[in-house]
């Protein structure tokens, strides 16, 4: 019987009797395997050197670097998926991620406060925003308009938020925030972005202010902030549609204490509540109190409108006593303001004495 003699298919040399490697569908001698070919450091198979993923220290087969692999956007380094560090959904090696500044810090990121404006009260804002993407070039963005003379805001991840990110203003005067800080221009960046805050489930915008501006010591502090207390849940009803949350989020995320005959009642049930920061006005904080009320927005007037609010509860809270408040009605406490913004914002919900303008769309 004649010996089957077998050839190499890419030179046509016949082979030696143990020689012989398979190459796809092909058999190749050794010469041409160390010439042509190369080993997959993931599989181990041979593969034709020119349909191999490689760089200096790594070489696949394409189906290996398909399943498990990833190159560097930055160097071109071949880097396995359990190591991959990715920025704006693009793959990096360690190395090059770490060159990257991350605009976006973590939740429990607490800078030293910077205060803005002249003045005894400052607000601190929290606006959360979602929808358009948990985006460190997005965040850059927004902080680079923010930011341009002087750092005003920063950004923080919050786990509540689907997609998105929360802005974190640096305690500032109302008037600071009115006229200083350009919350205009931020806020229709990030609408066009396609960022949502009132348009979501998710969202709250939350104001921050000084405990300090209330006393010079604990006792004086308290007591205004029992009267804080008594006005929101005294007009809760108003409150709340000024909120415009639902009854679902205003539940869940800034319950009521319930009305009390006294505010230090109120008070006292604050301080032993069992709901944590999520309630109307968080007191948790050593050196704030946090009005969490509000549905977020990424409308102008409503967001100062939102701030202008606070400012006059806590006005009422310190220049009348808790008889002053009791006996005055929401008529009478909105008679006082001005503000062009609030009095179209209060308008707009209803709110101010039988008065009803359009109401332009919520983002």
């Amino acid at each position: 019987m004649e010996e089957e003699v077998r050839i190499c298919d890419y030179c046509g040399r016949v082979l030696a009797e143990e020689e012989g490697t398979p190459v796809d569908d092909e058999l190749l001698c050794d010469d041409c395997v160390e010439e042509h070919c190369v080993t997959c450091d993931h599989c181990g198979e041979t593969i034709w050197e020119q349909n191999s993923v490689s760089d200096e220290d790594t070489c696949l087969c394409q189906d290996c670097f398909d399943a498990h692999y990833y190159r560097c956007e930055s160097c071109g380094q071949i880097v396995p998926e359990s190591i991959v560090c990715c920025h704006s959904d693009l793959p990096y090696c360690e190395r090059c991620f770490d060159e990257f500044e991350d605009e976006i810090e973590e939740y429990g990121y607490k800078p030293t406060p910077i205060f803005y404006g002249n003045g005894k009260r400052y607000f601190g804002v929290e606006l959360e925003v979602d929808e358009g993407g948990k985006d460190n070039d997005n965040a850059a963005a927004l902080k680079n308009i923010a930011n341009v003379h002087e750092e005003n805001i920063y950004i923080k991840s919050d786990g509540s938020l689907e997609d998105g990110f929360e802005i974190v203003s640096h305690p500032m005067t109302l008037e600071y925030h009115t006229e200083e800080m350009n919350w205009k221009e931020v806020l229709r960046e990030a609408v066009a972005m396609g960022y949502r805050s009132h348009q979501t489930s998710t969202c709250g915008l939350h104001v921050h202010v000084n405990r300090n501006a209330f006393g010079d010591n604990q006792a004086e502090q308290e007591d205004v902030i029992s009267r804080i207390l008594f006005f929101v849940e005294k007009h809760w009803n108003e409150l709340f549609t000024f909120s415009r949350r639902s009854s679902y989020n205003m539940s869940r995320w800034s319950a009521r204490f319930g009305f009390e005959k006294t505010g230090k009642q109120i008070l006292e049930k604050a301080k032993s509540g069992c709901n944590g920061r999520y309630v109307a006005v968080n007191l948790n904080n050593y050196h704030t109190i946090e009005f969490r009320l509000f549905r977020g927005t990424l409308k102008y007037n409503t967001f100062i409108a939102t701030l202008q609010m606070v400012n006059h509860i806590c006005d009422a809270a310190i220049s009348l006593s808790e008889e002053g408040i009791d006996a005055m009605s929401w008529s009478e406490f909105i008679s006082s303001i001005e503000e062009p913004e609030l009095i179209q914002y209060l308008k707009e919900r209803r709110l101010y004495v039988n008065e009803y303008v359009m109401e332009s769309e919520e983002m």
